[in-house]
Formats: C-alpha cells, structure tokens, sequence
C-alpha cells in the first residue's frame, strides 16, 4: 500500500532532485512503487487582501513522496544525489492521513497561508499604551518577541523607566 513520506533534501535543490527521482521510477521501472513526487508550495494569500502572491515552498528542503517503501523503493530515493534521508531514520514513517490532507489541501489552495508578516514594531520606537493597567502611557520598546507577539516597554513611572511586557494587542504606534 502506498503511504506518504517526507524525505530531505539540499535546500534550494528540491526540483532537482524531484526530476532525478521521477527520471529514475521510470528507468528502474518503479511506476506501480511510486506515485507522486511533491515538492509542497501554495500561493501566498494575505487573510483580508484579495492579492495573491507568488509560489512559496511550504517546507523548504523536503519533498513528499508516495511509495510503497519495499526496500528497493528505499534505496533508489535514498541514494539520488542531494537527498540526505527519509524522515524517521531507519525505518521511515509515514504521514498520517490528516497530516496529508492539510498540505494537500494547503499545496491545492483550500487553505489560505499567510505570509510572515513583517513586524511593525521596532526597538527604540515610541509606543501608545492602549490598554491594561499603564492605559494612557507613553513608552520605548527595549524588545520584541514575535512568536509570542509580546514586547517589553520602558515606561516612566513616578521618574523611573520600568519595564513592562505587553502584548501586540495593547499597544499601538
């Protein structure tokens, strides 16, 4: 039974090495072993803008793979040139059926991705505290946290700088 595996490669050398593998299915006569070779990408699509912007790679440096893994099927992904090994070490795991259907549905367009949002917040730059307990105060950012989309503030207190953390949502340039 064909299952889905991700396999990694040299970044930046995805659709080469998808070509080498499907020029080598074919060679080795592997066509009824091995489906689709994916290197996953999808437009980016901003949430609220009708605009879509070009192709992006989902993961850079994978490719997916749908094969039945026996192990000539194995041997011939893992020993074309730039690929470095299949996700899971020895004995490869597949993806589950949900995990398949998201990036499918993702590479397809159904799902929307946004792109990285740059961060409109930079250290040293004055922020309007909006809400919590410093409502009404004036601040400089001394750092940021995107991924927790959190900043620590300086704010004035009775003559003092004090640092405060806040979130994205409660403040504003």
């Amino acid at each position: 039974m064909k299952r889905w595996y991700v396999v990694q490669v040299f970044a930046g050398y995805e659709e080469a090495v998808k070509a080498d593998i499907e020029k080598n299915i074919v060679k080795k006569g592997y066509q009824d072993l091995i489906g689709q070779v994916l290197v996953p990408s999808a437009k980016l699509k901003q949430f609220f803008e009708a605009v879509e912007t070009q192709d992006q790679q989902l993961f850079p440096g994978y490719l997916l793979i749908e094969a039945e893994l026996v192990p000539e099927v194995h041997r011939l992904i893992s020993t074309t040139p730039r690929v470095l090994r299949f996700l899971g070490g020895i004995e490869p795991v597949p993806l589950s059926k949900k995990e398949i259907e998201r990036i499918l549905s993702q590479i397809k367009g159904e799902i929307a991705v946004a792109s990285p949002k740059e961060s409109e917040f930079s250290l040293g730059s004055e922020v309007d505290i909006k809400e919590g307990p410093f409502a009404g105060f004036v601040g400089i950012i001394e750092s940021i946290d995107q991924e927790a989309e959190k900043l620590t503030v300086m704010v004035s207190i009775f003559g003092r700088m004090t640092p405060v953390e806040l979130g994205f949502d409660q403040v504003k340039r």
